[in-house]
């Protein structure tokens, strides 16, 4: 009798193991406009443990499915390293706020940029520009930093270029 108690343990065990609800995160409006892109993303992810992935290049997601919270959180985090960004569909799952000032400065060097090939360089540029008293930036074909330059806020540079897409980090 014992033997089948045992057995009963260890079956809802293993039941309840299984029926673990797992999370699934859509990251939307990101920038991911060639096949590289998709590659980057790809060996971002490819190596984290309980984190499966789907990204389409037309539709400018990447989504999440993940064994838990934990697990897609440190997706997240890592897409943000590799300088991806994109709105999340989840109130617990999230990119890290971007610290930048709100005082206007004349010089401004950033880093982190997801920047893999002329595409992304243009887009770049298009972001960085259309900031408001942007007058010049170093944005270079496949340099993930750079310098920007004029008279504007940090926060709207880093609200441009999140909104195009692509997460950064301001180099202290």
């Amino acid at each position: 009798m014992s033997r089948f108690f045992a057995l009963g343990i260890a079956t809802t065990l293993l039941l309840a193991g299984s029926l673990r609800a797992e999370t699934k995160v859509t990251i939307s409006g990101t920038h991911l406009c060639c096949g590289q892109c998709l590659r980057a993303v790809d060996a971002t992810l490819k190596d984290m443990q309980g984190v499966a992935h789907k990204s389409s290049q037309e539709a400018k997601t990447i989504e999440l499915t993940c064994e838990n919270d934990e697990a897609a959180q440190k997706a997240v985090n890592a897409l943000a390293a590799a300088g991806f960004y994109g709105k999340t569909n989840s109130d617990k799952v999230k990119y890290a706020d971007v610290a930048a000032g709100k005082e206007a400065v004349e010089k401004l060097d950033v880093e982190g940029v997801h920047n893999c090939c002329g595409a992304c360089t243009t887009a770049i540029k298009k972001a960085v520009t259309g900031v408001s008293g942007v007058t010049g930036t170093s944005v270079k074909a496949k340099d993930m930093a750079f310098t920007v330059e004029g008279k504007f806020k940090p926060e709207d540079l880093v609200k441009a270029l999140l909104d195009a897409g692509f997460y950064v980090k301001i180099k202290k």
